[in-house]
């Protein structure tokens, strides 16, 4: 399962305006878990843990364990109101999940072997197009990462979507094509060498075409 952050919360007693504004004076961010078969919970959530979390980035795409005055629930943000002068959080809405709900998540890719990398090995360099990708995954079997083991790739080989193996129950959010995670490119030197070469071939073909004709 991937790891997630933990985000200390307190059950808020008063709702409505006036409490929302009197928790901010104190720092706080007033909030609500909804969802998961049960009642809406106000809360507020300290304001320097919250910015902190959402300054790292993927907050509103990365699994969450709420602590609720000690009680554990996994949720994910449904959605951050922010100050529209400043800029600053000032409202934020959680989901509850189960161990069987579907939610979309960004995962990690990893990469093995680079350092005996056959491509990499031959003067190639690794050039990655994605570095995390967003899946569809069951709360209950989220991967850590996704792996890509470049020990037997090539120069020239590139690595799709397809070509990683996923947890049972999940699949890409891009399904209309199977898009590029990485490759591995040649040197330059070695690519304008490739280059010259074709362009040579072409001009031999095109040179070779009236005698061709002019046999039959």
């Amino acid at each position: 399962m991937a790891e997630n952050n933990t985000l200390n919360a307190t059950v808020r007693a008063g709702t409505g305006k006036g409490a929302a504004r009197a928790a901010r004076r104190e720092n706080l961010v007033p909030g609500v878990i909804y969802g998961g078969g049960e009642e809406p919970t106000p809360i507020t959530v300290k304001f320097n843990e919250l910015l902190k979390m959402l300054k790292a980035g993927g907050f509103l795409s990365s699994l969450l364990t709420l602590k609720v005055d000690g009680k554990e629930q996994r949720v994910i943000c449904r959605g951050v109101q922010r100050d529209v002068v400043k800029d600053l959080p000032v409202h934020v809405d959680f989901l509850r999940l189960s161990r069987k709900s579907r939610i979309n998540l960004m995962i990690p890719v990893v990469f093995l072997n680079e350092d005996t990398c056959a491509g990499i090995k031959a003067g190639g360099t690794l050039v990655v197009v994605r570095n995390e990708v967003e899946l569809k995954v069951t709360a209950g079997n989220i991967p850590e990462h996704l792996e890509v083991d470049l020990a037997e790739i090539e120069i020239g080989e590139t690595i799709h979507m397809s070509d990683i193996t996923l947890p049972e129950g999940t699949r890409p959010m891009i399904t209309d094509r199977d898009f590029v995670i990485a490759n591995v490119a040649a040197p330059r030197g070695l690519s304008a060498e490739e280059e010259a070469e074709d362009a040579a071939a072409e001009e031999a073909a095109e040179g070779e075409a009236p005698e061709a004709a002019a046999e039959e």
